[in-house]
């Protein structure tokens, strides 16, 4: 999927939200332990329930490595489903990857080979070389993480260089010599507020993946008022508080409910684009 396409999507649908799949064996209703494949089981659920509401869907690569094969098996059903059923949705690998160029090569490979997603979340610690084999694929995107939400994250992304440069604004600044605004993203959480100012000022078109909204205690309002662009440029991701809004039978209907919820809060703010 293109630049253009997602945007049109968002316009289409009136929403930039992702539902993030971060799908635990235990949490999921216990109905569904009975399933062959609980996890795949509930992620069709949600998503069948979901799809209309939101323009991607992001599995978080932990909650099925944990599995074993089992939860590979799972992840593959998954986007195998999204991809036959739902093709206008961007599919994103949350792994968080990033090592040696070889290594980084054979990740890539896993991804856009084998699984077949539209992007993956890459850590940028070790450098272009480490990031550029993502790069390799036509119509796959890299996403960067550049500012998260976690509170850990002012150990290194704040500090400041010789210059005052901070790390996050070398990490946007640097990054965009291997790919425009067509093929990266950048990670930036939602509990940080008006450093989105900071982050467009680098990255003034980039797409925006902005975890961190619901249950982290992010700020819908805050990210549009200082991350939206002319055409969007954001990708805001909800996870527990979607997929979880209820473990009964009643969940993929309370799974809708939370994200239509958060959808029509999206239609409102991209009307202020209008």
């Amino acid at each position: 999927m293109n630049k253009q396409q997602l945007i049109d999507n968002i316009r289409r649908k009136q929403t930039f939200l992702c539902v993030g799949l971060d799908t635990d064996i235990k949490k999921i209703p216990d109905h569904l332990l009975d399933e062959p494949d609980p996890v795949f089981a509930f992620n069709k659920a949600i998503i069948d329930a979901t799809a209309d509401l939101c323009i991607a869907y992001k599995p978080n690569l932990a909650f099925y490595e944990c599995l074993g094969v089992k939860g590979w098996q799972a992840l593959e059903k998954t986007v195998k489903y999204i991809r036959q059923q739902y093709p206008d949705q961007f599919i994103i690998a949350d792994a968080k990857r990033g090592d040696i160029g070889n290594t980084s090569a054979m990740y890539a490979r896993s991804f856009f080979e084998d699984l077949q997603v539209d992007a993956v979340t890459v850590a940028p610690y070790m450098g272009e070389d480490s990031v550029t084999p993502f790069l390799t694929y036509d119509g796959t995107w890299v996403i960067l993480l550049a500012l998260t939400s976690n509170k850990g994250s002012h150990d290194f992304q704040l500090t400041e260089d010789a210059g005052g440069e901070r790390l996050f604004e070398k990490v946007l600044r640097t990054s965009q010599q291997w790919a425009g605004s067509d093929r990266m993203m950048y990670v930036v959480g939602a509990t940080q507020g008006r450093m989105f100012e900071d982050i467009r000022k680098v990255a003034p078109d980039h797409f925006l993946l902005v975890p961190g909204v619901g249950a982290q205690g992010g700020s819908l309002e805050e990210v549009c008022r200082y991350g939206m662009t002319e055409d969007c440029g954001l990708i805001v991701n909800s996870s527990r508080g979607i997929i979880y809004a209820s473990r009964g039978t009643d969940f993929a209907q309370a799974a809708r409910a939370a994200a239509q919820e958060v959808q029509q809060q999206m239609a409102a703010q991209l009307k202020q684009l209008c």
